[in-house]
């Protein structure tokens, strides 16, 4: 984790339990600050740091009086004999000798354990002691022996800087802090006692690489291979948890048939059966999270939730801030990170007979659940913090390519249904119509076009879809303001129930106020444009007309 990545994990992080403590050191810890609350916020929580005073390690050891909160001990080999520091140059004289050192080394580290504290040892090199360099090398070897005995665990040397530390007192290097941050977040974290029970995790993106909804059973990937392995990974790392009592559940926007076709396909790791329930409907995450707990019995400090999606892991920490929510990665090299708060947050000391059975106790207590139907969260703090921009370009002319494809490839936000041939968009646009694409970035990347409307000549919308990856950033109710505003002639869109488009019919309702019927839905231009205001003003609007 470098700087870049730490800002942008607090950007995106949505708040979560906050968990105090303390890091003792004798280095100055400020560097560090930035990449321990990022480590946290990785894991779903909030890190609330103190540090010792600067020079008072020794102190703290000696009290006989423990800290309250989790203590983690970042020890260099000077800390447990202050004659290999640095900054006070090497020993002149003769130095002790091994027998009178370590005796107070084993005192030392015993107080730190004493007290409930987590070592973090760093075997940085040191001035020498001796003038034999096989010596030193052996009692430096001795050191690390002796904090492993005390269970620390033990960093790389190179993750220290002579260098930053004569200059600052800080002991790592801006390369280095990232990893420092997250193995003291690990100890601290090892402390916790609460127990996790539910994992409840997203499918597309998260289960598997693809949108089942767009791309269908042969789109999507879950094999150990290629741009599948993460997610072969993860699910398991799912089994692994069934197995051992916890209960798995998902929770997906989308049409519950095609939700489980994969699940039904055979060709996974997990089947449909190794889930207490897999919910699938349009509607908030955070209504079917409740729900599911009130089936179960369980309290929702119980859940961690698992999903790719920042808005969406923002609507349940929003409206159920008990649930743990862990953004599964983009990069593989963060997996490790993931699995790894997911061991932590349902750690088993033992495995029963009853454990391995739970997922179908379970499932026969919610044969017959239904779907909720209450509202999630407002968003509407979020994304303005999301800093999006939408880019509407003119696709009349020039490359299309894109937006064409998009309109023959979403099935989920699409008006109608209707796949369109260059040549029928083409012949559109010769009778006066136009082709609109739109690009949607924000603080989490570039997500490129994701919107594509084709309007004919008479302003009738023959063509609306929209990329799933961007629900609920209001993008369509924002581009539709625009399009009111931009081309006066548009005041309906032609729409047909089709198996999938769901989501279509809900934003018609909310532009209508009613059930829209099959047809040509003529829209009030006037309200439209003033109750979607607002939803435009959610973005920067850069215009490539």
């Amino acid at each position: 984790m470098n700087f870049l990545e730490a800002t942008r994990i607090l950007r995106e992080f949505s708040g979560g339990t906050t968990i105090p403590f303390r890091l003792a050191m004798s280095g100055t810890p400020d560097t560090l600050t930035l990449y321990l609350r990022a480590a946290a916020a990785k894991q779903g929580w909030q890190a609330e740091t103190q540090f010792l005073p600067f020079n008072t390690l020794q102190q703290t050891v000696v009290s006989a009086v423990p800290s309250e909160m989790a203590e983690v001990f970042l020890l260099f080999p000077w800390d447990l004999v202050p004659e290999m520091d640095w900054r006070t140059g090497v020993t002149s004289g003769a130095a002790k000798s091994e027998s009178d050192l370590l005796p107070q080394v084993e005192s030392f580290l015993g107080r730190v354990t004493a007290r409930g504290g987590h070592i973090v040892f760093v075997p940085a090199p040191c001035p020498p002691l001796w003038i034999e360099s096989e010596r030193n090398a052996a009692f430096e070897g001795m050191l690390e022996s002796m904090a492993r005995s005390a269970r620390a665990v033990v960093l790389p040397r190179e993750l220290f800087s002579l260098g930053t530390y004569i200059a600052s007192g800080a002991p790592f290097g801006g390369g280095a802090l990232g990893t420092v941050a997250e193995c003291i977040v690990r100890r601290v974290r090892s402390r916790e006692t609460a127990v996790g029970k539910v994992v409840v995790t997203d499918l597309d993106q998260t289960l598997w690489s693809g949108i089942i909804g767009d791309d269908g059973l042969q789109g999507i990937s879950h094999r150990a291979e290629g741009k599948g392995y993460q997610h072969f990974i993860y699910q398991t790392m799912l089994r692994r948890l069934r197995e051992a009592g916890v209960l798995l559940a998902a929770v997906s926007k989308n049409d519950a048939s095609t939700a489980l076709a994969p699940f039904q396909s055979g060709e996974m790791v997990l089947k449909e059966e190794d889930f207490v329930a897999i919910l699938a409907s349009w509607n908030a995450k955070s209504a079917q999270i409740k729900l599911l707990a009130e089936q179960l019995n369980l309290g929702l400090d119980a859940f961690v939730f698992v999903d790719d999606n920042p808005v969406e892991l923002a609507e349940v920490a929003r409206e159920l801030p008990q649930v743990t929510c862990l953004r599964f990665p983009d990069s593989a090299s963060e997996l490790p990170a993931l699995l790894d708060a997911l061991a932590h947050h349902f750690r088993r000391n033992s495995v029963t007979a009853e454990d391995q059975q739970r997922t179908q106790m379970y499932r026969r207590r919610l044969e017959g659940m239904a779907p909720s139907n209450v509202a999630g969260a407002d968003l509407t703090l979020f994304l303005r913090e999301l800093n999006m921009t939408l880019v509407i370009a003119d696709r009349s002319t020039g490359d299309r390519a894109r937006a064409v494809q998009l309109l023959n490839k979403t099935n989920q936000f699409n008006a109608n249904g209707r796949r369109f041939t260059s040549e029928e968009v083409q012949a559109t646009l010769d009778a006066g119509g136009k082709l609109y694409g739109v690009t949607l970035s924000d603080r989490t990347g570039e997500h490129g076009e994701i919107l594509v409307a084709l309007v004919d000549g008479g302003g009738i919308v023959r063509a609306l879809v929209m990329s799933c990856r961007v629900f609920q950033r209001r993008v369509e109710f924002a581009f539709l303001a625009w399009l009111l505003r931009q081309n006066a002639a548009v005041a309906s869109i032609e729409y047909a129930v089709t198996e999938k488009n769901e989501p279509t019919r809900r934003f018609l309702v909310e532009c209508l106020g009613r059930e829209p019927d099959e047809g040509v839905v003529t829209l009030d231009v006037a309200s439209c444009r003033e109750r979607f205001a607002n939803d435009l003003s959610l973005f920067d609007l850069s215009e490539a007309l």
